[in-house]
Parts: structure tokens; C-alpha cells; sequence
């Protein structure tokens, strides 16, 4: 009778795990465990200001940006000096850096290699998800990709025993 019982336990238990449940294929663990507010997810908005003229508005677009939204990165370029407009997606290659585009596509590049990555980054994810299951969570990030990893002080004393001109680097650990 207990190995009947015991075979139906790991049955249901077999079948639950074959089931089509979508399964969380991120690797790195951002929940905080804790009561309190996440204090750097908390940003001000811009004052609003009252326009020239109310007929020189644009028309309200719907999930469209407003302009009492924040923007702290683009605030941040243009605080340093930057131009934030260069924040924008969309735009094509900036005019600053069209140099380094034809420079490192001189041999040709794959017009569809970003799409191809991250096909193949979600292959990859769903594979190291897979038993990844622990009572504690914890962030499995830099596990699954610790074999894709460089070690940069390996590298730096590479580059150095082989007469390369290298930057100064803080010492390992700090």
C-alpha cells in the first residue's frame, strides 16, 4: 500500500513538472524581500509650466511620453554637457560615431545579428532555468554565464608580459 502511494505522489509530482506553466527564464533576482520602498525607484516628476499658447499643444497621444515625465538619463546628459537627444532609439548611427561603425563593419556585418543573439541569449536562458529551483532565491546570473566570463586581471598581466601599453588598474578585489 505505501509503494502505491508512493508511486501516485511521484507520478503527480512528475506530471506537474511536465506541465506547460510558463517558467521565469530571468536569471537575476531583483525581488527585495523587504516591507520598505525601493528608495531609487522613487523619482520626482518635472514641474509643470504653463505653456506660451494652449493652441500650440500637441494633440494628448495616449502611452505617448509627457512632458512633466522624468527623464533622469537624458537630465543627466545634459547636465554633463551632453546632447540628449542622442538618447533617443530610432535615429540611426549618431553623426559622432558613424567613423566607428565603418570602421569595425569593414568586413561586413549581419544586419540581423541582434536579433539572432537574443534568440539565441533565450535558448540559452530557458537551457541554465531549467534546475535552477532553490528554497532560498537567489541570483543565478552570474552562474550561468560564468563560463562566458573573462578574468580582466588574467588578460592584464597577459597584455603586460607581452609589451602592450596597459591603463592603470585598481588591485583585485576592490
Amino acid at each position: 500500500m505505501r509503494g502505491a502511494h508512493l508511486v501516485a505522489i511521484l507520478g503527480l509530482a512528475g506530471l506537474a513538472a511536465c506541465s506547460g506553466a510558463p517558467r521565469d527564464i530571468t536569471l537575476h533576482d531583483l525581488r527585495t524581500n523587504s516591507g520598505e520602498p525601493e528608495e531609487f525607484s522613487i523619482v520626482p516628476n518635472k514641474p509643470l509650466l504653463e505653456p506660451d499658447s494652449y493652441n500650440a499643444l500637441p494633440a494628448p497621444t495616449p502611452g505617448a511620453a509627457n512632458r512633466a515625465d522624468p527623464t533622469p538619463k537624458a537630465d543627466a546628459v545634459a547636465l554633463l554637457g551632453g546632447n540628449p537627444a542622442a538618447l533617443t532609439p530610432g535615429a540611426g548611427v549618431p553623426s559622432g560615431d558613424v567613423a566607428l561603425v565603418q570602421s569595425a563593419s569593414r568586413y561586413g556585418r549581419d544586419p540581423g545579428i541582434r536579433a539572432q543573439l537574443a534568440e539565441e541569449d533565450l535558448a540559452f536562458r530557458k537551457r541554465r532555468s531549467r534546475f535552477t529551483w532553490s528554497i532560498v532565491p537567489e541570483d543565478e546570473y552570474y552562474k550561468a554565464y560564468r563560463r562566458q566570463s573573462l578574468d580582466p586581471y588574467l588578460w592584464l598581466q597577459r597584455y603586460r608580459r607581452a609589451g602592450a601599453r596597459t591603463p592603470a588598474a585598481p588591485p583585485p578585489g576592490e
